[in-house]
């Protein structure tokens, strides 16, 4: 018994150590990260965040982030609804096998497609905006978002569409007032992933960027300068990064929670 409830223990242990330590080094001065091993800040100091805080070229990186990011989340769960519901209630010819092409995808990696977005967003003006970057992240989370929701909607009995048709409610109308209350869970669930996806890409979000839509992960990795990497800096962006993600899973728990329970995650 005792060994059963020290293993959860330890490994919540191992998940958050790395998330205090990043934490810790963020109120630390660079010569003490450097120099001396403490469990928490010797020399306390607020400078780090100071910095993000009153430096552009840092806090930017955060709202251009959280606009290409939003507006993805919009856009591939605004779309992958109704498609969802597509494959879920009807049979038509390769509804297989664009099922599948969907999904590759997803599985085909960003490098993949970094090149000819760059140069097809370069060529139409589109190039260091914030609905490029959201755009070509619908690529990864639109099938993504498709393929959990079409697991929740096939969940749904097809008596409550009929029932509600034979009732006279139009599509649109049975679609926005019974039938999205029904799989708001999995809603919550798909918006969650393709936050986090999103949130963390890199490689596109910093090739269809330069100045002015450049994103957080992009500018973390130009801290370098001549006296070497600016670890408390780092730190405390990194310490930042995390928020935005804690906060959306703490808005959407309750969904996130039953999605997994019932849903196709």
């Amino acid at each position: 018994m005792r060994l059963k409830s020290i293993v959860p223990v330890v490994y919540i242990f191992l998940l958050l150590l790395p998330i205090y330590w990043l934490f810790n080094m963020s109120f630390k001065t660079n010569t003490e990260i450097l120099s001396v091993f403490s469990l928490w800040p010797q020399d306390f100091t607020l400078d780090n965040y100071r910095v993000i805080f009153t430096d552009k070229s840092w806090y930017s990186g955060y709202i251009n982030s959280m606009i290409y990011v939003s507006i993805n989340v919009v856009i591939s769960v605004t779309f992958a609804l109704p498609a969802a519901y597509a494959f879920s209630r009807y049979s038509f010819v390769g509804d297989k096998h664009l099922f599948f092409w969907l999904l590759t995808n997803r599985m085909a990696p960003p490098a993949v497609f970094a090149l000819p977005f760059f140069q097809l967003y370069s060529s139409i003006g589109l190039f260091d905006t914030h609905i490029a970057v959201a755009l070509a992240h619908c690529l990864f989370n639109l099938p993504l978002a498709v393929w959990i929701l079409e697991g929740f909607m096939s969940g749904i009995p097809r008596e409550i569409d009929e029932t509600a048709f034979v009732d006279g409610y139009s599509w649109p109308r049975f679609f926005v007032k019974i039938f999205i209350p029904n799989i708001a869970s999995g809603i919550g669930v798909t918006a969650f992933f393709c936050f986090m996806f999103s949130w963390v890409e890199l490689l596109l979000a910093r090739t269809l960027t330069s100045v002015h839509a450049k994103p957080i992960s992009a500018i973390m990795t130009r801290t370098v300068s001549a006296s070497g990497l600016d670890w408390g800096v780092l730190a405390a962006a990194g310490a930042l990064t995390i928020l935005p993600g804690a906060l959306v899973i703490w808005f959407v728990r309750n969904h996130i929670a039953k999605g997994f329970a019932l849903g196709r995650v």
